[in-house]
């Protein structure tokens, strides 16, 4: 319950809904109970008596009765639908933000269709324990204690009956949630790994059908989804077990009741509307509770997803930013003897001893074989990860004591993998510099040469892009991509192979249009010579060490590796003039 309980936390501001809510259902079930005495004394007094003016006004008072009942149900019902759905908002809010702060490092604890399901469906399960258990358990025990006490006054010795019942009742509640609670963690789990199959399955549906694979993962869905069913069946076949044994209990229970009452009324120690209002208190405590084993076997579902939830928010930031809170001013770079491990028991580090001085406003190249670890590099400069030993500066200043929104908002980097939002083009444009003018897009747009794309576009800016950038070639996404990093006007630049899916022609004009931005520190990694040859220098990894660092020209003459790179994409060229 511990777990449970540490989310109310995000219920604060719906307090005072939650309070009112009880108050009305407290009131709704006291005058509920009163209505069984009113029908006894309609029996034993107006029907023995035959009197029809004493029968009407007990009548019009249980009406009325009935009817403040109802309002105080209606009310109940509209604040706490207004608590239990602001509950859900902030702790969604609330988890959404915290994953929002996470590292790279962090986020690969976790499974993204675990995420999304930590961020949905557990939060449902939980709200839903709340919006649907709110009632039953504050009407359980008014219901338990009142009615026990009115049925009391009616008669003590029926009562026994009863209480003879209750712990039977509590036993059978006991065995079913000790069966079912640790089902309910394995259901989510097994909702999880659905999620996963779906989520990767949508994710590469061209490579699906490119590979005529269809039938093979609608096997491989079939295997899972039969999976949740069969987890689903397991745990609610034991869950359906609480209704029949109440009722069967509460039934054997009233039978009793009307056998020993019988008696009673024979041996004349009880009238017969004595007997009616008693039997109207223990149908209400039954049923009310019936009502509390199903809140126990909700609340049992919601640990499971709170714990989950927990799990998330317990998740230790692997990256806090520091206390400086301004931004770089001139974008010189310096790698102080790094090394680099994505996990901290690793065996082997992905950089080693990395000590390299960059100044501010070069372009600087970045070449080598795959696996190399170029874009691990690069993504120690905005502190996407940290490093594992030694420091990596800019501005004379170790990036760890830089506010983290003040150093990302000074490197921008265009990553390997480009993303779109859906939206229009302009507006993910302004994703770089939501104030950005009409005249800084067109500087951007020319600067990354989009130029020659969207603005042959029926709409231009205007124009849709669909969820995942899937209505534009992996060119045009790459251009945008660099665009809207360029209209943050950042101190240093990154461009993580991103001119890979674009001809040669079009790098040449993005390289030039690079080249004359004068104020800021360019990185470029790339695959092809040509997009690096005219950097101010170049850096050749090789196996996550820095294998050299100098010009083109004297890589070429001075450095094997970067010469048999260059004749062995040249040559074509070469040869055909």
């Amino acid at each position: 319950m511990k777990s449970l309980f540490r989310l109310f936390r995000y219920a604060k501001a719906y307090r005072f809904y939650f309070v009112i809510a009880i108050l009305c259902v407290i009131i709704e079930s006291a005058f509920e109970l009163i209505i069984p005495m009113i029908m006894a004394n309609i029996i034993d007094v107006g029907l023995v008596n035959k009197d029809i003016e004493y029968i009407l006004y007990q009548g019009i008072l249980m009406g009325i009765l009935a009817i403040i009942s109802l309002i105080f149900g209606l009310l109940y019902a509209k604040f706490n639908a207004k608590a239990a759905n602001g509950f859900g908002t902030e702790l969604r809010k609330a988890e959404f933000e915290k994953i929002q702060e996470y590292s790279f490092i962090n986020i690969d604890h976790f499974d993204t269709s675990s995420l999304i399901t930590r961020l949905t469906s557990d939060v449902t399960v939980i709200q839903n324990a709340i919006s649907g258990g709110l009632r039953p358990i504050t009407r359980g025990p008014v219901m338990l204690i009142l009615g026990l006490l009115f049925s009391f006054m009616i008669n003590g010795e029926l009562v026994l009956v009863f209480l003879i019942a209750t712990p039977i009742l509590a036993f059978i509640l006991f065995l079913i949630v000790t069966k079912v609670a640790p089902k309910y963690a394995i259901l989510q789990k097994a909702v999880d790994k659905l999620n996963i199959v779906v989520e990767e399955d949508l994710n590469a549906i061209r490579v699906v059908k490119a590979f005529v694979r269809e039938d093979y993962e609608s096997l491989k869905f079939d295997k899972v989804n039969s999976g949740l069913k069969e987890t689903t069946k397991n745990t609610f076949s034991k869950a359906m077990l609480n209704m029949p044994s109440f009722q069967l209990v509460m039934y054997t229970t009233i039978v009793f009741i009307l056998f020993f009452g019988a008696n009673l009324i024979y041996v004349g120690k009880m009238q017969v509307g004595e007997l009616t209002g008693f039997m109207s208190y223990v149908l209400q405590i039954m049923n009310s509770l019936m009502m509390i084993s199903n809140v126990f076997l909700m609340m049992t579902r919601s640990l499971a997803s709170a714990k989950r939830i927990n799990e998330v928010f317990d998740e230790k930031l692997d990256l806090t930013g520091g206390s400086l809170n301004e931004m770089p001013k001139s974008g010189k770079i310096d790698f102080d003897h790094v090394y680099f491990k994505y996990a901290s028991d690793a065996r082997e580090y992905v950089l080693s001893d990395i000590d390299l001085h960059i100044k501010a406003g070069e372009t600087i190249g970045i070449i080598g074989g795959t696996g190399s670890a170029k874009s691990s590099l690069v993504q120690l400069i905005p502190r996407l990860y940290d490093v594992s030993e030694g420091k990596v500066l800019i501005d004379d200043v170790d990036v760890k004591d830089y506010d983290l929104t003040k150093l990302r908002d000074a490197v921008s980097i265009v990553l390997q993998k480009n993303v779109l939002f859906s939206g229009t083009i302009k507006e993910n444009l302004l994703w770089g510099n939501k104030d950005a003018s009409d005249e800084e897009i067109a500087w951007a747009i020319k600067a990354s040469a989009a130029d020659e794309f969207v603005y042959d576009l029926k709409d231009g800016l205007d124009t849709y892009i669909e969820e995942g950038g899937t209505n534009v070639s992996g060119g045009q996404k790459q251009r945008l991509c660099i665009a809207r990093s360029l209209l943050k006007r950042p101190k240093i630049i990154i461009f993580d192979d991103s001119t890979s899916a674009v001809d040669t022609a079009t790098d040449s004009k993005i390289q030039d249009g690079l080249r004359s931005i004068k104020d800021m520190t360019k990185i470029i990694i790339a695959q092809r010579i040509n997009s690096v040859m005219n950097a101010d220098r170049i850096i050749i990894l090789d196996d996550g060490k820095v294998a050299a660092f100098d010009t083109h020209e004297k890589l070429l003459k001075e450095n094997e590796i970067y010469k048999d790179l260059y004749e062995s994409q040249m040559k074509g060229g070469e040869n055909n003039g």
